[in-house]
Parts: C-alpha cells; structure tokens; sequence
C-alpha cells in the first residue's frame, strides 16, 4: 500500500501533538538528551523494536548522552507521510520512561 506525503500544514498541525519535534519541510526531527550513555543506548534499543515493528525505520544517532531521530518516507519521495508521525507518536511515548528530556 502506497503511502501519501502530507502536506507542510498537516505536518505543522500534527507536530503540535509532539513537542520537541521539528520539520524541515522533507522530514521530522527530534534529539532527547539524557543524564548518562546508557539510558541513551537504552533508548536507542528501545526506538529499533518500535521501528521494526512499523516496518519503518529512521536515521538513529546515538550520542554519549544524547539520542537523534530524522526521519521521512522514501517511498513517498522522501516525504513525511503519517507513518513518519506515528513512528515519532510511538517514540515520544517510550521517551518519558527512559528518562528523556
């Protein structure tokens, strides 16, 4: 199944949903910071099981404490399309827990 870019409103309206998040206008971003490199490499394992599970992935860069995520939908033209944002829904939701800020 085909999925459909969305246009730059309907990013910009979604995002309000997921404070932190940003958009260059081909993909959204978001980095979480942490108190220590394991809580941030926890973060990272926990993002690729959510990522297999959508069967989508993102650009994941781990950092000492830090933890980077841009993504956009290739299939698309390398466009944000609604999974893009779910994939940032099911990460922001993971993110508390890990101690993220």
């Amino acid at each position: 199944m085909a999925v459909e870019p969305l246009s730059q409103k309907d990013v910009e309206d979604r995002l309000q949903e997921l404070p932190g998040w940003t958009t260059d206008g081909d993909r959204i971003s978001r980095t979480y910071s942490f108190e220590g490199h394991f809580a941030a490499a926890a973060m990272v394992v926990h993002v690729a099981q959510i990522q297999d599970e959508l069967g989508h992935h993102s650009d994941l860069t781990l950092g000492y404490n830090t933890v980077s995520l841009t993504v956009n939908t290739h299939s698309a033209g390398g466009k944000v399309t609604g999974l893009d944002v779910e994939l940032a829904r099911r990460v922001e939701a993971v993110a508390g827990p890990h101690g993220a800020r």
